[in-house]
């Protein structure tokens, strides 16, 4: 086996399927460094548990989740049933001549919050960036290693300013851990929390800026605690590589004058509140009047 071969663990049923991503040299044998195609995962492997799969089969948890990611889209774009399209794809259409899906006016228009999405994996990144768009989303996406977000995120928010910002990547609880509040039992944690407090200190607002923080697994109630907005993982359970994308949907696309429920923000997400949870949110979706002739 080799690197960039797509991969299964028969110790674990094949419940996932993997893409080696590294090989490292043991004297027991070559151990094998193993990322999640759909879940936000890092793992190993002897070859002994890899049997190597067809890049077109899919797991069963991975059907269900491809039912759940297009089911969400869907319902996402139905519901901005009040929405007109100038033409050609959704993906083309230029997200400042939107009315909102609650306005009755031919003349209005409307505009989403900016996202800025910022990555420690950029594979993650480059599917999440397309969903986004997918979803008529104004999004910027910067590739930056968890270790190093806290010390860029500021200057990246005074450049891009955003609405919303997802600081996301790779994370894990180590195995056998007790004490759950422990940043030192976790692989990135540490790193999401610093960034977040980083970006608090900066702008204090929960409404003005909105923080999503977190991975696979990572300490949710310390992020929370740091200043995030919402956090993974309540249940420490993996969570899906799309999940921040939904939720910023959701939060981007809903009119200002309203708060959003945890229940509401989350409805869309994959993993729901096993993987993420949080705060009522203001929306940043901002409706205006009259829409120009010449767009």
């Amino acid at each position: 086996m080799k690197i960039g071969d797509i991969v299964v663990r028969k110790s674990y049923g094949k419940d996932i399927t993997f893409k080696i991503i590294d090989v490292k040299e043991e004297k027991s044998g070559n151990i094998y460094i193993l990322k999640g195609i759909d879940l936000r995962l890092i793992a190993d492997s002897t070859i002994e548990d890899l049997e190597i799969v067809e890049n077109e089969s899919l797991t069963k948890k991975e059907i269900i989740f491809n039912k759940q990611i297009n089911s969400s889209i869907r319902d996402i774009l139905i519901s901005r049933g009040g929405f007109r399209y100038s033409g050609g794809t959704a993906q083309e259409y230029n997200i400042t001549k939107f009315a909102s899906h609650d306005s009755k006016n031919e003349l209005a228009f409307g505009r989403p919050g900016k996202i800025l999405h910022v990555d420690g994996d950029s594979e993650y990144l480059d599917v999440c960036i397309k969903v986004y768009k997918q979803l008529l989303l104004d999004v910027v996406g910067r590739n930056i290693a968890e270790k190093d977000q806290p010390s860029k995120v500021v200057e990246l928010v005074k450049e891009i300013k955003p609405d919303i910002i997802v600081i996301t990547g790779h994370d894990s609880v180590a195995k056998g851990t007790t004490d759950f509040m422990n940043l030192d039992n976790y692989k990135n944690s540490k790193y999401f929390v610093e960034a977040v407090s980083e970006l608090r200190n900066y702008e204090s607002n929960y409404d003005d800026l909105v923080i999503f923080a977190g991975a696979c697994q990572s300490c949710y109630e310390k992020i929370l605690d740091s200043g995030a907005n919402f956090a993974s993982s309540p249940s420490r359970v993996l969570i899906h590589c799309l999940d921040p994308v939904f939720l910023c949907e959701k939060i981007a696309y809903t009119n200002i004058e309203k708060v959003v429920s945890i229940q509401e923000a989350i409805r869309n997400t994959i993993t729901r509140t096993n993987g993420i949870g949080g705060l009522q949110t203001r929306g940043k979706y901002r409706e205006g009047f009259p829409k120009s002739p010449y767009v």
